[in-house]
């Protein structure tokens, strides 16, 4: 239930974003495109991945079920992807009812059909793709703790880190001239985003999930022993 209720609090209020709300509604743009469905997504999916990973490794070891799992022919890898591609089947399902907004901009284009389909569906890849980061991000604040609000916090805080943080933190004197907001996740998404798929934003987020699925690895290989 806790999927289907997340799910349905995302599209509703991406729905009013992009629909009702006037600084962010597609009505008041003028102009047919899906720039605030992409620009409001990312910050969503910073609570709706947490609310959905809080509880695959949490809630096991909570109710004592992990010891089952650990005790099964299976690998610490299997655990941890099995865990990690089902979390990510729900992301995939909560974007598919978005398409809809897609059909409903193209049919409301003037002329009909007026919309930039590439950058479209450059910006559907980043936005999974970011769906895949936010969620390694999430199993891993999940297999730090056995209490699922500490797991949500967690997972919200370091996904708005990895997202728009270090943007930020570049903006201050001292940091401006390092170059720190390349190892964010926000100029990637931006960049994929155009419509334009470049091998070294791919492998960032592939290099990005890879990297915390293995401290989620260490960290389940651990609580085993």
């Amino acid at each position: 239930m806790v999927a289907y209720v997340t799910i349905g609090v995302f599209l509703l209020v991406l729905g009013l974003f992009l629909w009702v709300f006037p600084e962010s509604s597609i009505l008041e743009y003028g102009y047919a495109g899906l720039d605030s469905l992409f620009s409001t997504a990312p910050y969503l999916f910073m609570f709706l991945i947490p609310a959905i990973t809080m509880r695959s490794l949490a809630e096991e070891r909570k109710e004592g079920t992990f010891e089952l799992l650990a005790t099964r022919p299976l690998t610490d890898w299997q655990i941890v992807l099995g865990k990690y591609l089902a979390c990510l089947l729900i992301v995939l399902f909560a974007l598919l009812p978005t398409l809809v907004y897609y059909y409903s901009v193209s049919a409301l284009g003037l002329p009909q059909g007026n919309i930039d389909t590439g950058a479209v569906i450059g910006s559907y890849i980043g936005l999974f793709l970011l769906g895949g980061a936010f969620v390694s991000i999430g199993l891993f604040a999940s297999s730090v703790t056995d209490n699922q609000i500490i797991a949500f916090t967690i997972a919200v805080f370091l996904c708005f880190v990895a997202y728009s943080g270090l943007d930020s933190a570049s903006t201050l004197l001292s940091l401006q001239n390092l170059g720190i907001q390349r190892f964010g996740i926000n100029e990637h998404y931006q960049s994929i985003s155009r419509g334009v798929l470049d091998t070294r934003d791919l492998l960032y987020f592939l290099s990005f999930i890879g990297l915390f699925l293995a401290f989620t690895k260490t960290i389940v290989g651990g609580r085993k022993w």
